[in-house]
């Protein structure tokens, strides 16, 4: 988690978050099995005390129903070959294994051929998806033991060498860099890229990724963060600054600015703040990519969406979601207030124009602009929102003791919600999170929000700064 100081800092670990990005989770197509659906409209501050679909009954039998397609015959391309008819098979297979990282070696040889099938020829809208599922599973699987995935990391290493799909050899290439590979082999592996697709710099994915992995041996230097925090996206907006680790199994820390830009504090005095989780399902996953890492960089915050029922309770849990936009992205009513005008609303204007929302030193600064490039590479559908998932759901969890209790996304912020055995809600920190920007701007609020790592040296700095905010 990124520590801030222990009076700023008073996160329980019963409480847990997660977040998907909507539409884009698999989760969202699942209905509540055989419970029956409970109407969840109150918008997201007056919280139901008990749900049945969060007993342990319920979670349990969900999770054998993940664990029961993980069996070998599920894999087999005999039974199951990459033809149309099998897409929704691989799809779920692979989302399954996703979830629970079983480790077998049937199991890497599948991912290991679908992703091998990256050059087939006329593929389908359905195979491209089931292939670019393997690349993430692959990426995640991989990254979990490097060393004990031979077959993947072959696989990745042809992708390099042969695959025509710049995104799919851009994701092989990331994977790859931060294995186990020294800083020889990653010079190697980029040049591969390089003299293989020789206008790599005209290609989003090529260039973000090429520039990150250089960035693995050549850390960008970040700028002073007090600049960030004091500067103004635009006036009368809130401000929400989510301030994380370059590791995301750490949690991530919120600090909310009002219209007039003062630092929110709760009753007592102290500097108000909400833990959130970043961290991807697919560990590894870069945020240009779908389902990666959440991006660094500005987002337009514009209200809620309200859960309606139980059928969605799993990947968001109970309370409204906070709608976010990025750069490029439809739906958003306007990213800068100013933009009024038909067609400006979504993004007007190069990256010149995303660079003048920032202060002048950060405006080179390349981490901060994933949103940016992101939105140019159509991520869309972040959220905030919290979790109905039990926290053990997830098996990579376990890897990450930082966050122990928190659930991962797949690309939006997470905010803690647990519920007991008998489905009673513990707590949850997203009426915490609406009250606040409601109190700020009413119920249709709207604003900013920023996310950047904070590199382990300036930590220090971090924390002075936000206690220097109490005076």
């Amino acid at each position: 988690m990124f520590n801030l100081p222990s009076q700023l800092n008073r996160v329980s670990g019963l409480v847990v978050l997660q977040v998907c990005c909507l539409g884009l989770c698999p989760s969202l197509s699942a209905k509540a099995d055989a419970i029956a659906v409970e109407d969840l409209t109150r918008n997201g501050t007056q919280p139901i005390t008990q749900l049945l679909v969060a007993t342990a009954t319920a979670r349990e039998t969900y999770v054998e129903e993940q664990r029961s397609h993980i069996q070998p015959h599920n894999y087999s391309l005999v039974l199951y070959p990459f033809t149309e008819e099998h897409q929704t098979h691989w799809q779920n297979l692979l989302w399954s294994t996703g979830i629970l990282e079983p480790r077998a070696a049937y199991i890497d040889e599948a991912i290991a051929y679908l992703m091998g099938q990256a050059n087939a020829f006329q593929l389908s809208a359905n195979q491209r998806q089931t292939i670019e599922m393997a690349f993430q599973i692959g990426t995640q699987l991989y990254l979990s033991v490097p060393n004990a995935h031979p077959k993947i990391r072959q696989a990745m290493a042809d992708a390099v060498d042969q695959v025509h799909n710049t995104k799919w050899s851009a994701m092989a290439l990331s994977a790859l860099a931060q294995g186990e590979t020294t800083p020889q082999q990653r010079y190697v592996l980029s040049d591969r890229i390089r003299q293989r697709f020789p206008n790599w710099h005209q290609d989003l994915y090529l260039r973000t990724t090429l520039h990150d992995v250089a960035a693995i041996d050549h850390p960008i230097a970040m700028p002073p963060l007090d600049e960030l925090l004091d500067w103004t996206i635009a006036p009368e907006q809130l401000h929400l600054y989510v301030l994380c680790s370059s590791d995301r199994g750490q949690l991530c820390q919120a600090v909310l600015k009002d219209r007039q830009g003062k630092f929110v504090r709760e009753a007592d005095g102290q500097l108000w703040s909400v833990p959130l989780g970043l961290r991807s399902l697919h560990t590894g996953l870069s945020w240009n990519f779908t389902r990666g890492e959440t991006p660094q960089g500005i987002y337009r915050i514009e209200g809620t969406i309200p859960q309606p029922d139980t059928d969605y309770f799993r990947p968001y849990g109970q309370f409204a979601l906070v709608q976010l936009f990025v750069p490029h992205e439809p739906g958003v009513q306007a990213f800068l207030p100013s933009q009024t005008k038909a067609g400006q609303a979504s993004w007007s204007g190069g990256l010149a124009a995303y660079q003048v929302l920032l202060p002048p030193t950060w405006r080179n600064y390349l981490p901060i602009q994933q949103t940016y490039w992101a939105g140019k590479a159509g991520r869309n559908y972040f959220r905030i929102h919290g979790t109905g998932e039990d926290p053990g759901f997830f098996a990579n969890s376990r890897r990450y003791p930082a966050s122990a209790g928190w659930n991962p996304t797949i690309g939006c912020l997470s905010a803690i919600e647990i519920y007991d055995h008998q489905g009673r809600l513990q707590r949850a920190d997203m009426p915490k999170i609406l009250a606040a920007l409601t109190d700020i701007d009413g119920e249709d609020f709207a604003g900013y929000l920023v996310v950047v790592n904070i590199p382990e040296a300036d930590r220090l700095n971090v924390e002075e700064f936000l206690l220097g905010q109490q005076d």
